[in-house]
């Protein structure tokens, strides 16, 4: 076995025996994504500063003091801010930047001991479902059928390929509608978007700042639970993030869920769902029943109007973050003509930096924010969001302790399908997730199966606010009970 295919867990308990290094296992980590170039899952490496954390981390390891995620090599989202390591929101408007401040996540988990193998691709400022609106081109699923190229999902399309082809042990992600849960669905991988709070967002490049969470991506539900033990808590310079203690998520992996409620939404049957997700589902309802818990229809049913509340919230939000990139202060600044004025660097610099769907969505959202449509838009998306938040609550009021639905409507596609596709047709891509997001809970993705193809399919659990561990559990006996030890083949 190379190091680079193990996981957190057994890497943590063999550099804690001393039976590797944190060297070592970066070394072998390092040679898997330079060979990796095919998956284009890597963007900006950094070996350099990799082996100096590793080396770092070895000197941790020899003192016998090393927190869980010591010497774990990891990929970082091109969405955390990383210091002096380009940073671009896969974006060419932010070509150069390379910021003077870290993240708190990526702090945390390099005070943790952990280390960074380089930036992973993603779709441009988070905005989309495959990973192609990237402007390093899109990443690569590693699983492919038939010699066709497949999307890894978005936007975490770079974290989860490279996690799925063992170019790292885990890999942070962002999702704000879905983007942690529908890649790691597409690639066989584990990704868990927290409640909204629990992970600080200061140094994440927003999109849409009240939908958008960081989480992990990993090889198991285990790994999840670790490395976001290390991602989450308190931070002071994030007004939105909730001063509620941290447990210990590994400890709550019990795999005992015996009289636990799990609720099953009629709404999640929706047309055109493929058979094969359909009885996926019906296999993890089987698996937790069997397990103990008591499985309860349940009805959530504003569900239908989340995907357009989502897609007048999420773009109005954005059309105000984005509003910064200007061309004055940092990134890209077009070049202007004799006679040009500030209005004319503002609209060449846009123009030229953002990418078509970041485009579009800026615009969207300046129109349902603009006097005459706000009342009609923006405010009616953000009632019918109280509502599906009310949804849930009725729903835990009622005992359930976790909802199982699909992650995703299909396996993964070929890549360049949405290219002719309307963008409803691309934003339908989650339609199971994005009702967490606008209701601030918590979602897990777990791989249970492979399609007709030999394609990985993932199931979605939902938790309620701050009981990531109880989801977590729900989600380690499912996989448990799934057994899916499925690899992609190495053509790469």
């Amino acid at each position: 076995m190379t190091l680079n295919t193990l996981t957190i867990a057994e890497a943590r308990d063999q550099l804690r025996k001393g039976d590797i290094t944190a060297k070592d296992l970066t070394l072998s980590c390092l040679t898997a994504m330079d060979a990796s170039d095919p998956l284009n899952a890597y963007v900006h490496k950094t070996p350099e500063i990799a082996l100096d954390q590793a080396r770092a981390a070895d000197e941790r390891l020899r003192a016998g003091e090393a927190p869980a995620m010591c010497g774990i090599p990891l990929g970082i989202k091109d969405l955390f801010c990383t210091k002096g390591v380009a940073t671009q929101a896969a974006s060419n408007i932010l070509a150069g930047f390379k910021p003077e401040y870290e993240s708190t996540v990526t702090s945390k988990l390099f005070e943790a001991g952990s280390v960074m193998l380089g930036k992973l691709n993603m779709d441009e400022f988070a905005m989309g479902s495959a990973n192609e609106s990237s402007c390093y081109g899109p990443a690569v699923n590693p699983w492919k059928v038939d010699g066709r190229q497949l999307t890894p999902g978005g936007s975490s399309g770079g974290s989860a390929a490279a996690v799925a082809a063992d170019l790292c042990l885990g890999a942070t992600g962002t999702d704000t509608g879905g983007s942690i849960r529908q890649p790691a669905a597409y690639t066989g991988t584990v990704g868990i978007k927290p409640t909204y709070g629990r992970v600080s967002r200061w140094g994440v490049i927003a999109y849409a700042s009240s939908l958008d969470q960081a989480g992990p991506m990993t090889k198991t539900v285990r790994d999840a639970a670790i490395m976001l033990q290390a991602m989450a808590g308190h931070d002071p310079k994030d007004s939105t993030s909730a001063d509620i203690a941290v447990p210990d998520f590994e400890a709550a992996l019990t795999g005992d869920i015996r009289g636990k409620k799990i609720g099953i939404p009629r709404e999640y049957r929706v047309d055109g769902m493929p058979d094969e997700v359909e009885a996926l589902w019906q296999n993890g309802i089987a698996m937790l029943r069997d397990a103990g818990a008591e499985v309860v229809d349940i009805s959530l049913p504003h569900t239908k109007y989340a995907l357009p509340a989502y897609y007048v919230i999420a773009p109005a939000e954005a059309s105000s973050n984005l509003a910064r990139y200007d061309g004055v202060r940092y990134g890209h600044r077009a070049t202007l003509g004799a006679g040009d004025g500030i209005n004319d660097l503002y609209e060449k610099t846009r123009a030229e930096g953002f990418g078509p769907e970041v485009q579009r969505r800026v615009m969207v959202g300046t129109y349902v924010l603009s006097a005459g449509f706000y009342d009609a838009y923006y405010n009616r998306a953000r009632k019918v969001r109280a509502l599906i938040r009310r949804d849930f609550e009725q729903a835990f009021a009622a005992g359930v302790d976790a909802i199982l639905t699909p992650a995703t409507p299909s396996s993964a596609f070929e890549l360049g399908k949405l290219k002719d596709a309307s963008p409803v047709e691309a934003y339908l891509n989650d339609v199971f997730t994005v009702t967490v997001n606008l209701a601030g809970l918590p979602g897990i993705s777990v791989p249970v199966g492979l399609d007709a193809s030999g394609l990985p399919l993932g199931l979605q659990l939902i938790g309620r606010p701050w009981d990531e561990a109880g989801l977590l559990n729900h989600a380690y006996v499912l996989e448990k009970a799934a057994g899916f030890v499925a690899k992609p083949s190495k053509w790469w």
